[in-house]
């Protein structure tokens, strides 16, 4: 067993499993993290979220396999039976992108579901999430900074077996919008998106930047109640202390938890925040 301190993963994801009572933690790096490029995923089994049975590994690259390097940021979502991984990879002459995974449990092997990513394939992307809205599956991912610069976050439909593009993608903002927006280098960043809805059902996502220097947990808001928006963006990050790439989860005793990474830079691991809704935006409880 270990603490989450003695986890080093960035962009962490939990996945509540109420049937059996225990919470799945993924996220980049695990054991491997000092062993570049991340050759591989692990998950981490806990019921109190405080000690985390030994890592598992659950995806390996397979021969044949596109990518390369740069494994980073899966999440696992349960969709129609099976639990489907989202995650970034990298191959050099290859634009970075999210391939989806497949198993038929959170913690055993997953396989690619179709040979390429699902993102657009002259696009260097990364950190694809699925949304459902009206029945149609979404992938909300990142166009990476690297390429255009000012990152932008898109939302693009999915088949209903989650293996092809399904209609254009959808610009939904630029990482320069936020009022708290300030350049790394001579780039706006985009980094994890993830959407949830508040108890009156407004839409809202979660996304990491940069503001004073410092990597940033921000908040935006569908004003449409859409994922395609228009979205606006909270003047003020949910989260400024060095930490970012959250997502919302709620516990087996029903409070919702904000895990994110933090620091930003090594030693990296999961922390968890509980909180609450307080007009309009998410508050953590001290």
């Amino acid at each position: 067993m270990r603490t989450a301190e003695e986890i080093q993963i960035r962009d962490p994801f939990v996945l509540t499993d109420t049937e059996h009572g225990v919470y799945y933690l993924y996220g980049t790096g695990g054991d491997d993290w000092n062993i570049r490029p991340y050759p591989h995923f692990v998950v981490y089994k806990t019921k109190d979220l405080v000690h985390f049975e030994e890592p598992k590994e659950i995806f390996r690259a397979p021969d044949g396999f596109w990518a390369t390097r740069d494994f980073w940021a899966p999440e696992v979502h349960a969709y129609r039976g099976n639990y489907y991984m989202f995650a970034s990879f990298f191959a050099e002459n290859h634009c970075r992108g999210t391939q989806i995974l497949v198993c038929d449990t959170p913690d055993g092997t997953f396989v690619p579901l179709t040979k390429e990513p699902v993102t657009p394939r002259e696009w260097e992307c990364l950190d694809g999430t699925l949304w459902m809205e009206n029945g149609t599956p979404y992938i909300v991912f990142c166009h990476e900074w690297l390429q255009i610069h000012d990152g932008t976050i898109n939302a693009m439909p999915l088949t209903e077996d989650l293996r092809f593009a399904d209609g254009d993608v959808t610009v939904l903002f630029h990482a320069s919008e936020p009022s708290f927006a300030n350049k790394t280098g001579q780039d706006f960043v985009t980094d994890g998106p993830f959407l949830f809805q508040m108890k009156d059902g407004t839409l809202c996502m979660l996304w990491s930047s940069f503001a004073n220097g410092a990597y940033v947990q921000a908040l935006s808001v569908s004003e449409s109640g859409s994922v395609l928006g228009p979205w606006k963006h909270l003047d003020t990050p949910i989260f400024s202390r060095d930490g970012g790439h959250g997502m919302l989860f709620t516990t087996l005793e029903g409070q919702k938890m904000l895990t994110l990474h933090r620091p930003n830079s090594a030693p990296e691991h999961p922390r968890f925040f509980p909180v609450k809704e307080e007009n309009g935006t998410l508050i953590l409880i001290p």
